[in-house]
């Protein structure tokens, strides 16, 4: 008989650590470095700077940790639902046993590549100001007519005409339609409402004809340009540099209707007004027809009103009227009455103005006197300053307290040393007398 062997009597047996140890050199020599494409699942950062979360599709996930250093490096913020692509290393966190994925970069995925376009256009046609809120016109308050761009078989269609059909159904809607989605669909939006506007410009002037005028399209003044929602591929049409500048030439404000209330176009930046929803643009540009209705009746009975309240102020003048010229003595006893008053009054007024002109003649009479004595006495006080000033003003008074005034032979004041030379002749003018004098040696200070 043959003995059976022991299986576990051959088996290695493995220390935990050791176990992992050797699993995580074997995905180091089997798979590192690994680039990995998943969902980004409880995103988390840590105050060391850190991150920890999960990357998982529609059959499994894995653990990921991605250090400070990788995570600086990362151009935008993670945030959970987004699909990446991190490039790392494999390994087993050997604490808990745990396989981990330590992530070196990580970047957005395919729609990362689209939305990385987005912003470098977005910012290049901000910096030329097609998003200049200073751009943006109102809204017309009532349109008289709108223009709709959008596919004729889009949910978008449907729902922004049952909109305006509940709401205006008077105002008449031209509907150019174009492609929403795909590679020809920016031309084909440019087309669209390129002829949208040859339409809103023809339709604004008035014409003199009134059979051309009914042969008229309808006025637009206000221009809707919606799409249902769908990913960031679906919506790109609206993310074209061409429709954007196109759209900023619109002779007439436009609302940009794209996508779902949390999707952001180039469109809606460069739109005078953006609508979370199509259904919303279709609200926005029109006022419910029920609204219109009730302020017309009321400013109906706003003016019955005031038709009224004139009339009765008429009716009462005319009842005034026919009250006075029914009885004219009475109006002629007023008016009698009230020129006796005036000439009353005038004659009262001239005594009293009489009166006034003799008192102020008698107190002229009065004062005259003491007038002309205050006025003369002013005037010798005047007289006696002024000659006190000349007397002061006297050479001779300067003299007598010693100088004397030095003149030429012609009679020139001598002021200075330079004008004495020696062998001159001067003549000194003293207090009581002169004094001829000759220059001998002249001298300086």
């Amino acid at each position: 008989m043959f003995e059976r062997s022991n299986p576990a009597a051959t088996q290695h047996v493995w220390e935990v650590g050791a176990l992992c140890h050797a699993i995580g050199d074997a995905l180091q020599a089997r798979f590192n470095p690994v680039a990995v494409r998943g969902e980004l699942s409880g995103f988390s950062r840590a105050a060391s700077g850190h991150c920890y979360f999960n990357l998982k599709d529609a059959s499994g996930q894995i653990r990921c940790a991605m250090f400070r250093r990788a995570a600086e490096q990362v151009g935008f913020s993670p945030r959970d639902g987004e699909l990446v692509e991190v490039r790392g290393r494999l390994g087993v966190y050997e604490q808990r046993g745990d396989l981990q994925l330590v992530v070196e970069s990580m970047q957005r995925a395919g729609q990362g590549a689209l939305f990385e376009q987005f912003l470098r256009l977005k910012a290049q046609l901000e910096s030329e100001g097609l998003f200049d809120p200073a751009r943006k016109r109102p809204l017309p308050p009532l349109p008289r007519g709108i223009g709709l761009v959008t596919s004729l078989g889009a949910a978008a269609l449907h729902d922004v005409v049952t909109a305006l059909r509940r709401r205006v159904p008077h105002i008449p809607v031209v509907i150019v339609p174009a492609l929403v989605q795909g590679a020809q669909a920016p031309q084909s939006l440019v087309q669209a409402l390129s002829k949208l506007y040859r339409l809103a410009q023809d339709g604004q002037g008035p014409s003199g004809n009134l059979t051309a005028d009914f042969a008229r399209p309808p006025v637009i003044d206000t221009i809707l340009l919606v799409r249902g929602g769908g990913s960031l591929e679906d919506l790109w049409a609206f993310n074209d540099e061409q429709l954007a500048r196109t759209i900023v030439q619109s002779p007439v404000p436009l609302i940009s209707g794209v996508g779902h209330e949390t999707d952001f176009t180039i469109a809606d930046f460069c739109a005078d007004l953006r609508a979370p929803t199509p259904t919303a643009a279709a609200e926005l540009v029109t006022q419910p027809r029920e609204a219109w209705l009730g302020a017309l009746g009321l400013m109906g009975d706003r003016l019955d009103n005031a038709v009224q309240r004139v009339m009765d102020r008429q009716a009462q003048r005319l009842d005034m009227a026919a009250q006075r010229l029914g009885r004219p003595s009475e109006q002629l006893t007023r008016n009698q009455l009230q020129l006796s008053r005036q000439a009353q009054r005038l004659r009262h007024a001239m005594l009293l103005k009489l009166q006034h002109i003799s008192q102020n003649h008698q107190a002229l009479q009065d004062n005259l006197p003491n007038i002309l004595r205050r006025s003369l006495e002013q005037q010798r006080h005047k007289l006696n300053h002024i000659d006190l000033r000349l007397q002061l003003l006297d050479p001779r008074l300067v003299l007598q307290r010693g100088y004397a005034l030095l003149t030429d032979e012609r009679g020139r004041p001598v002021t200075q040393v330079g004008q004495a030379v020696p062998g001159a002749a001067l003549k000194a003018q003293l207090s009581d007398g002169a004094v001829d004098v000759v220059v001998t040696q002249p001298r300086l200070l």
